[in-house]
């Protein structure tokens, strides 16, 4: 029997404004619409990465939810190039580039809605 594998990962994140955080995530992240359902979801892509944003207009906000509004360490190439881009698009930044002890350059962002993003490529 084989043995199950993990093939792709997709993150479900809860947004008070669809079309606002929508908008955010293809002009200042550079993703692609994948499909929208018109009754309050939406996915999106950039390469390998998937969210699929649902509106919770009353819900908290990743914002409230401090530390726990972590969802997402993405591995990615040209680490570099990814955070000037980033920042020219007026992202929020949590830090820049960085090599850590754990063997990974890595920086963060927060989305408009308060969600926290790592992206990390391994130090060679």
């Amino acid at each position: 029997m084989a043995t199950p594998r993990i093939t792709a990962t997709r993150h479900v994140l809860a947004v008070k404004d669809l079309a606002r955080s929508v908008e955010f995530y293809k002009t200042k992240l550079g993703f692609a619409t994948h499909w929208e359902a018109g009754i309050g979801w939406h996915q999106l892509y950039r390469d390998n990465f998937v969210v699929m944003l649902g509106e919770c207009a009353d819900d908290q906000s990743a914002y409230e939810t401090r530390n726990h509004s972590y969802f997402a360490y993405v591995d990615v190439q040209r680490i570099d190039a990814l955070y000037a881009e980033f920042n020219n698009n007026k992202v929020e930044m949590l830090s820049k580039p960085e090599d850590k002890p754990w063997g990974q350059r890595e920086f963060g962002i927060r989305t408009i809605d308060g969600h926290r993003i790592m992206f990390g490529q391994p130090v060679l």
